[in-house]
């Protein structure tokens, strides 16, 4: 499709007659009439709807009256119509309904009627977008039959809103120091992750321990649907957490994530989501209004933008410049300037690219979107590399996975690439940090979110093949600066989760002074000091040094376990219960991708039946979609699901009457799994289903999780060192949450 902008005012009109807000992802009915122009439209001429790429609204279909999205069109003077819906249209708006005169013509005044959601043979109507936005239909005509489109004046729109609040969400910091002053943070949110004040009741708070500040009487979230309470001070060290409870009877409605008080600490704990995208480029909204939901609805502490750079011009990246300039707060909110460098994977793949200041230069890989004249591009992912070192700038890279891949063995520069993002709304990639470490490359973990829905630090998937929530990343920073952010990215010191926020300390002793780094001796000489205690992200050459590896976390959910990892593999494994704890609890899981590109996303249809017992509970575990939920009913002995993976899990667990009789039987449209569960244990039952890891898996679990916080010792014994001994943690709670600390790195 060629766009033109040929006598666009001549084109005709396109009129929608929904003008009231309607809540995002709800079910409406939309009628859409076109008028032709003075030039009407000419056989095999035709018009084109489109909204955005990474929109999730129902797929206008034809075929089924009664069935949900069901789309009809006719012309006014009885021509043939003939229409599709494809991903055809030119990015950002790649989703197009294409509508064609097939037999006939239309002349000035004649008419063109949509209507998505046609109700009148029993459908339900077309479900919208889950996310909260002005939501655009870009109308485009091609008047002459030369499939040359002209963009009219005005397309229509409709205002999307937050629906009714069914949940709600609260944070605290993940540590704070006794004594100093924090904040809770509160949102309500519909079913589709948008914070809402509708229907959000009042609330009231108590806590886990014993804190000044705390409101006693009835709270109300803003309008926004959030609620924020400065002025907190811990009483005494510990774990903290407060329970927001429904004002009237009192019933929990959410639980903050933990806070770690504790009398002193090198280094403070911030959250931050630097990956994103805004309506400029393939996003959602406004760029001011991404960082205002990061900073005021997502509370985040750092926040960065990163738009495909082949579709920033020059007016953008200055406007991006100078809003993070603008925003940049010392102490509360810190912006860092950049931008995704988007390669193909060919080239070396997407690569997220940070400065410390603005004014920086901007390296395209293409300019395919872009009419600004070429000045500065990079087509490689290594001509990058060497234009940031040549012109040494004060940058950081990130190396990415989203529809292009990065392919670390193309081209890496440790002195600029710091991290791997192992995280994000694409899903859990840790076979990328395995890809370092077979390279010999010594990166930090990142997990961001990638958010193309307006919700920068607070992603949720929606109803599309996005099947992750958005990753977030915890920096242990000395201060809230740029300097604080940049610093712990350079020393590795930080750890991400899969979008919760839980407190994660990993310290590491040695037998014996041993030579820590003050950086990676790979990149060029650098200071050594001799000490025998280091944090995540440490490089050490230990000398046949054994190491007490101390980790220490408290969970936002229960904890499942905690693995200790050497390199690719798992070297010991930390549960929080014993075989003797094990009860009538079964925990199915699936996981895995189908390849590492952009068509990742593994859909998985499977049932699983019990024989010779009975379940008498059953909780889903990262079933996101609210369209697809897990299927039992009460009194049944099968379960069945539709669900989507990519490279993360999901899954459920049933509550049996007796644990220690019956045949569990699991068929998916992968693998198939049979457990008797009078032998099942803690040990996990697996089988491989092909793809990009993907497996199913099944084990047994304590009857109530309740172990908050764990902490653990591992051992790794004192060794003459070929290679490179990454040792790192991964973190796994029973909500099906996890989270990595960046890798000490043990060095020959």
């Amino acid at each position: 499709m060629i766009c033109k902008d040929y006598l666009p005012a001549q084109m005709g009109t396109m009129s929608l007659d929904q003008i009231d807000p309607v809540a995002a992802g709800s079910v409406q009915s939309l009628t859409f009439v076109y008028t032709a122009g003075d030039f009407g439209i000419d056989d095999t001429g035709g018009l084109r709807v489109c909204w955005r790429t990474t929109s999730d609204m129902g797929k206008p279909q034809f075929s089924d009256p009664e069935a949900l999205n069901y789309t009809t069109i006719e012309a006014s003077n009885g021509a043939k119509l003939e229409y599709s819906v494809d991903r055809s249209g030119v990015r950002p708006w790649a989703n197009s309904l294409t509508v064609r005169v097939g037999r006939g013509f239309l002349r000035k005044g004649e008419t063109i009627t949509i209507r998505m959601g046609d109700r009148r043979a029993g459908s339900p109507g077309i479900r919208l977008q889950t996310a909260v936005e002005h939501f655009q239909f870009k109308t485009l005509v091609d008047a002459f039959a030369t499939n040359q489109y002209t963009e009219l004046p005005l397309s229509p729109h409709i205002r999307l809103v937050p629906g009714e609040a069914v949940r709600w969400r609260a944070s605290l910091p993940s540590q704070n120091i006794l004594g100093e002053s924090f904040r809770l943070c509160i949102a309500a949110e519909d079913i589709w992750g948008n914070p809402t004040a509708q229907g959000a009741q009042p609330v009231r708070l108590t806590a886990s321990s014993s804190i000044s500040g705390l409101p006693e009487h009835a709270l109300a979230v803003g309008e926004r649907g959030t609620l924020v309470i400065d002025g907190l001070k811990a009483l005494k060290p510990g774990d903290l957490r407060i329970d927001v409870r429904a004002a009237g009877d009192r019933h929990v409605l959410c639980t903050s994530t933990p806070a770690r008080i504790v009398d002193g600490a090198p280094f403070w704990h911030f959250w931050g989501d630097l990956h994103g995208q805004s309506g400029e480029t393939i996003g959602t909204n406004p760029v001011r209004d991404y960082f205002l939901f990061g900073r005021d609805q997502a509370f985040l502490d750092v926040i960065g933008h990163q738009g495909n750079d082949f579709q920033i011009t020059d007016g953008f990246w200055a406007e991006l410049n100078a809003l993070t300039a603008e925003l940049y707060e010392p102490g509360r909110f810190v912006t860092l300037p950049g931008y995704e460098w988007s390669g193909n994977t060919g080239m070396g793949g997407d690569r997220n690219v940070f400065y410390r200041r603005e004014g920086r230069p901007i390296h395209r890989s293409s300019r395919i979107l872009v009419d600004d004249a070429a000045d500065a591009d990079c087509y490689t992912a290594g001509a990058l590399f060497d234009t940031l070192a040549q012109a040494r700038e004060d940058a950081v890279v990130i190396a990415h996975v989203g529809g292009r891949y990065a392919d670390l063995g193309v081209a890496h520069d440790g002195r600029l690439e710091r991290a791997v993002e192992i995280h994000s709304s694409w899903g859990t990639f840790e076979w990328l940090l395995h890809d370092a470490f077979d390279l010999g490359h010594r990166p930090g973990i990142v997990c961001h979110s990638d958010d193309h829905k307006g919700r920068q630090g607070a992603t949720q998937p929606g109803a599309s093949t996005f099947g992750a929530i958005g990753g977030l990343t915890c920096y242990l920073a000395t201060e809230l600066t740029r300097d604080g952010v940049f610093d712990a990215l350079r020393a590795r010191r930080q750890y991400g989760t899969t979008g919760t926020r839980l407190y994660m300390n990993v310290n590491g002793t040695f037998d014996t002074p041993v030579a820590i780094y003050a950086d990676d001796p790979l990149l060029g000489a650098t200071e050594s000091r001799r000490g025998t205690s280091v944090l995540m992200g440490a490089v050490v050459a230990p000398n046949r040094t054994g190491l007490s590896l101390d980790v220490d976390v408290s969970g936002s959910a229960p904890i499942e376990r905690i693995d200790i990892f050497h390199g690719k593999e798992v070297a010991e494994t930390f549960r929080p219960y014993t075989a003797a704890d094990l009860g009538r609890r079964i925990r199915v899981m699936w996981s895995g991708a189908e390849y590492r590109g952009r068509g990742r996303e593994t859909s998985w249809t499977g049932k699983a039946r019990l024989s010779g017992n009975r379940i008498k509970q059953v909780k889903a575990i990262n079933f996101l979609n609210p369209q697809q939920p897990l299927s039992w009913s009460d009194g049944e002995n099968i379960v069945s699901w539709k669900s989507v993976t990519t490279g993360n899990m999901a899954g459920f667990d049933v509550l049996v009457e007796d644990k220690a009789v019956g045949h569990l039987a699991i068929e998916t449209n992968l693998a198939s799994l049979d457990v008797d569960l009078a032998s099942l244990g803690s040990d996990e039952r697996v089988i491989e289903a092909g793809g990009l890891a993907r497996r199913l898996r099944v084990w047994r679990l304590p009857e109530n999780g309740s172990a908050m916080s764990m902490r653990i010792r591992h051992r790794v014994e004192g060794r003459d060192l070929q290679a490179d001994l990454p040792v790192y943690v991964r973190v796994t709670q029973e909500d099906g949450h996890q989270a990595w600390s960046s890798p000490i790195y043990l060095i020959p």
